[in-house]
């Protein structure tokens, strides 16, 4: 073993609907190694549950240490999750992820404890432990990505509520009548600002004939569009693009409002691919906005900031998660 390896790892696992992302992280939760694979979700839990665990020991492999030292394994996943049995009990983006004792079966191929949590709670989590220094007693974290979720910390501790489900911010209505949402709802904060509402915005937009340079650079269908594309186009000053993503920036100003009247929390924290790519462009316009429709009062002293962790949140979250269960279990 090197000279200062670490005697003890906690592994945080991110698993999407497209990717998986591992970390191996030593105990003051710094990370040493990643590795990454795609989700291959079509496929059904099992063999996803395979790709997990080749992820889990490339990541071990990459840091140049042995599963033997690794204490704990938290794993970040989507849908609505029984943290106390470690179960996925329905994820709507992953085909076939019904009911599936996600914990028991990696323990069974990994024989390490496996602690599971939803995704966008472990961002928080990760956001919380590693950005704010576990200081603040409430938190809010939301992730702007292809779809839109939060994670909500209550007196430190992550809060899933009475089913297990609370943190769908994605699918509070702020637009009655407004357009369909995946959960089959319309006019859900998801369906006006997430990734995918940015980019059938302006899809449809072009079959209306309106004129983006993104065109150019893509071709008329749009398909391989992506966030840094809309950055670039900003900076070039394509005012189709200014235009969507300014309403995006205000929906979301309009969620963070409702969050700060209904939660009061200390911290409000953007993330997710969509802030990554657009913080600048977007972040002025969600506090503006924020301050005109919390109640008086209600806003001094929120502080609403975008996350640095980036593409990291979800690790070190479920890192962390890792980290703290195994003192307790």
């Amino acid at each position: 073993m090197a000279e200062g390896s670490p005697k003890q790892l906690f592994i945080g696992v991110d698993l999407g609907g497209t990717k998986i992302l591992a970390g191996v992280f030593n105990p003051q939760l710094k990370l040493i190694a990643t590795a990454k694979c795609s989700t291959k979700a079509d496929r059904g839990p099992k063999p996803v549950m395979e790709r997990i665990v080749r992820t889990i020991r490339d990541a071990v492999d990459e840091a140049d240490q042995d599963m033997k030292l690794v204490k704990g394994i938290g794993i970040g996943a989507p849908g609505s999750i029984d943290s106390e049995e470690g179960r996925v009990i329905f994820s709507p983006n992953m085909p076939g992820w019904e009911d599936i004792h996600l914990k028991k079966e990696l323990e069974k191929q990994l024989n390490v404890p496996i602690f599971v949590e939803n995704d966008c709670n472990a961002c928080a989590l990760g956001v919380y432990v590693a950005e704010l220094g576990s200081k603040p007693r409430h938190m809010v974290g939301i992730f702007l990505g292809t779809g839109i979720g939060s994670g909500i910390i209550l007196d430190g501790k992550p809060f899933s509520g009475f089913n297990r489900t609370a943190g769908e911010i994605g699918h509070m209505v702020l637009e009655v009548g407004g357009p369909k949402c995946g959960c089959g709802n319309k006019g859900c904060f998801e369906a006006l600002a997430s990734r995918s509402a940015i980019f059938r915005r302006i899809q449809a937009a072009v079959k209306d004939g309106q004129k983006t340079m993104l065109v150019d650079m893509l071709g008329t269908d749009l398909d391989d569009l992506r966030s840094g594309d809309l950055r670039k186009a900003l900076r070039k000053g394509d005012k189709l693009v200014e235009k969507v993503i300014e309403e995006a920036a205000e929906y979301t100003g309009i969620a963070v409002g409702n969050i700060i009247n209904f939660l009061n929390p200390e911290y409000i924290v953007l993330g997710g691919g969509v802030i990554d790519a657009l913080q600048d462009e977007m972040m002025s316009i969600i506090v503006e906005t924020a301050k005109d429709y919390a109640m008086p009062g209600t806003f001094k002293g929120v502080e609403i900031i975008a996350s640095r962790l980036g593409d990291h949140a979800g690790i070190t979250g479920a890192a962390a998660l890792a980290r703290e269960s195994s003192k307790s279990s």
